[in-house]
């Protein structure tokens, strides 16, 4: 048997020659593109990349290895697809549309987050109005709406300059309906903002633990607090459209069985006690918001992209997407899908990495997920939030 240093002499000495072999290969790769090019063929031939790694694989003499030989030379074939990339100058009409709306984003200057006008959902006392707060600053010119779609449409519309707009928790995930307005409505996003959720059981001042008998909260309130509200199996729960507005209607029912979860915040504007403060059961609990606008607005320090995608409904396209995040050195942050509804269990992707799109070596991967996609686009560059 040999020793641990003759071992990793002769795999030293192997690397070698896979190293020159795959430059090889890559050489060739290049000759490929160049034929694909003159022909105006596609870089991507699925039927073609099919038909080469189960060849590979039967020539394994050790079966157990498939899988390995299989991630092996998909990767490389994901590296040869990217060389070919490059040296295609013509683009496909059907990505045309994208690619250019992409070349638009990236050079916009857009104007400066200097406007007042700030639309979010719900009350004052909202986390929603916090988050309008804290982005723009206490005296920003604000108006609470109704919905979320509300909010879109406003800003859709001109009626406002900007939009907040939740979409995810820390605790309890993404915010679906969001997600799918920004599809709706193809607004951008041109910010974010973290507010620390610490959720709070408030009443009126003369009603006790003892009094209360129904609780009012929105879904995500009542998610957030199950240890607490499990504590207290015989209060009913009430889904309102937001804490604030459950603090509003608690205030304004003048009844001491009522109570409400809601911020600290909403008990103060309302006059409402706080029963109980921090009964959410993550201590952590954070929400995430997106500020929203018509227009791209992209800061010079972007450090933070986010797309949304469409993509073949095929065996391995979103593996080739992957793919492509990895090799461009595209940090993926999250990935999120959604139903596309015209479409029977077709997925649209919502994706965020971090990046700036005025950067040169971020252009080359932009393009590759582009070509790859079925639909791209790219809702925002903009500065991530810092806790």
């Amino acid at each position: 048997m040999r020793d641990l240093q003759q071992c990793r002499a002769e795999i030293d000495r192997l690397d070698r020659q896979i190293v020159a072999l795959f430059e090889e290969r890559m050489a060739v790769c290049r000759e490929v593109g160049a034929y694909k090019v003159a022909h105006h063929l596609p870089v991507l031939d699925e039927e073609r990349e099919r038909q080469v790694l189960q060849a590979k694989a039967e020539l394994l003499q050790d079966a157990d290895l498939r899988p390995q030989v299989i991630a092996l030379f998909e990767t490389i074939m994901a590296g040869s697809r990217s060389l070919q990339r490059r040296m295609v100058t013509e683009t496909d009409p059907a990505k045309a549309g994208d690619l250019e709306a992409y070349q638009a984003m990236r050079h916009w200057s857009g104007q400066p987050l200097t406007e007042q006008r700030v639309l979010y959902q719900g009350q004052p006392g909202a986390y929603c109005e916090e988050a309008a707060m804290g982005f723009f600053g206490d005296d920003c010119q604000r108006m609470n709406l109704k919905t979320w779609d509300g909010v879109f449409r406003g800003v859709k519309e001109g009626f406002g300059d900007f939009g907040v707009v939740p979409i995810e928790n820390s605790s309890t995930g993404s915010i679906n309906d969001v997600f799918d307005l920004l599809g709706q409505f193809g607004c951008y996003i041109v910010g974010e903002q973290i507010v620390p959720v610490r959720h709070c059981l408030v009443a009126l001042p003369d009603a006790s633990m003892d009094t209360i008998t129904d609780v009012y909260s929105h879904a995500q309130g009542f998610a957030q607090c199950r240890p607490f509200l499990g504590e207290h199996p015989k209060w009913e729960h009430h889904e309102m459209v937001n804490t604030a507005l459950a603090a509003k209607f608690v205030a304004e029912s003048g009844d001491s069985t009522k109570a409400a979860i809601a911020s600290r915040r909403a008990a103060e504007l309302y006059g409402l006690q706080i029963l109980q403060s921090a009964i959410n059961e993550n201590v952590r609990n954070y929400t995430r918001f997106l500020i929203v606008a018509a227009e791209p607005r992209f800061p010079d320090d972007a450090n933070k992209i986010s797309v949304r995608f469409t993509i073949p409904h095929r065996e391995g396209s979103l593996c080739r997407i992957l793919q492509i995040f990895a090799q461009a050195g595209l940090n993926l942050e999250k990935l999120e899908s959604r139903p596309v509804p015209e479409s029977r269990w077709e997925y649209s992707f919502y994706a965020d990495f971090t990046g700036n799109l005025r950067r040169e070596e971020m252009d080359r991967g932009i393009r590759e997920l582009i070509d790859a996609a079925s639909s791209f686009r790219i809702l925002g560059n903009y500065k991530a939030a810092q806790l």
